[in-house]
């Protein structure tokens, strides 16, 4: 085979760029959807082994440099991820928020593969390995999995306003205006209105979004400083950007809200201190790199609601 691809470059072009990203594109299908796992091999360790690859295979042709092999691996991820869309195995969003994890994986492939051509490594021999050990690394990483951590996230603003009129809009309020943060215009939820039916602890809450309504029944009351609730339902946490109606494993059980609460301290001047807080987990890996995305999201849903509730309460004082 190596023979073959020898007196055929553009040959081993194509088996380094399709051969690979399909090999890709197979390997994160059947992590995301067969074994449901969001982990290390799917977004650093596939990547990984694509920069790898390509770079060996190409090397059947000759030496192959460094700028080479970055410039083919990367490009290889690209032609994964369009494979990825056009498959409908996954949305734009969840491929641009994974990249930042997945370039430097590939290019460290890519590197490593530059580094161990020069032992005569053989690119169909890597291709092996490569069918050989991810899916193993998928089983393994779907059987290990633990218990995720629920991680709080708290957000505050002052409202110019009585707290007695500020727990008024806590407990329920009117429509919002449509969102002008791009967050929000890439297909991210957000917080439209909010009513409750019933007042006290057993009341139910409905926190309605742009996919959905939280159904969040009341844990803690205590007007008007206090209102507490866990979640019973939520809605998936974003509409994927795709040709296809897709809907991804990770818009189901991965980032999901437990709890959350609204703490109101009445302040000098007739103000008010709110201090909004959410208990979430995310199932993704690696955890400290989604906990960013995670508490930024989090922190633009809150500030959506926290304005909105300042905004109204004013606008009542004034007028």
């Amino acid at each position: 085979m190596n023979t073959i691809l020898k007196k055929n470059k553009y040959l081993t072009f194509v088996l380094a760029y399709i051969v690979t990203a399909l090999l890709s594109t197979l390997f994160v299908y059947i992590g995301v959807n067969i074994f449901n796992d969001y982990g290390w091999t799917v977004f650093a360790l596939i990547p990984f082994f694509s920069g790898v690859t390509t770079t060996l295979i190409l090397s059947i042709n000759g030496h192959v440099t460094f700028a080479s092999a970055f410039k083919n691996a990367l490009l290889v991820l690209l032609v994964c991820s369009l494979s990825l869309l056009f498959f409908a195995i996954e949305g734009i969003i969840c491929i641009v928020m994974a990249m930042p994890i997945a370039i430097p994986f590939v290019i460290l492939g890519a590197f490593v593969g530059y580094k161990i051509q020069r032992r005569k490594a053989s690119g169909i021999k890597m291709i092996v390995l490569y069918i050989v050990i991810v899916p193993s690394l998928l089983a393994f990483e779907n059987h290990t999995n633990t218990e995720p951590t629920v991680f709080p996230i708290q957000s505050s603003i002052v409202i110019n306003a009585p707290i007695e009129e500020v727990w008024k809009q806590v407990i329920e309020f009117p429509q919002m205006e449509p969102p002008t943060e791009f967050l929000f215009k890439t297909g991210i939820a957000y917080p439209i209105n909010a009513n409750i039916e019933g007042k006290g602890v057993g009341a139910i809450r409905y926190c309605n979004f742009s996919t959905g309504s939280f159904v969040e029944p009341i844990t803690a009351w205590n007007e008007p400083n206090l209102l507490a609730f866990s979640v019973k339902e939520q809605p998936i946490p974003m509409q994927e950007i795709s040709m296809y109606d897709i809907n991804p494993a990770h818009l189901h059980e991965y980032f999901v809200s437990k709890k959350g609460q609204f703490k109101l301290t009445k302040l000098a001047g007739g103000k008010t201190l709110v201090e909004g807080t959410t208990w979430y987990y995310n199932k993704i890996q690696p955890e400290m790199y989604w906990k960013i995305w995670s508490k930024y999201i989090i922190h633009k849903i809150h500030h959506r609601v926290l304005n909105h509730i300042k905004v109204t309460c004013e606008t009542t004082q004034k007028s």
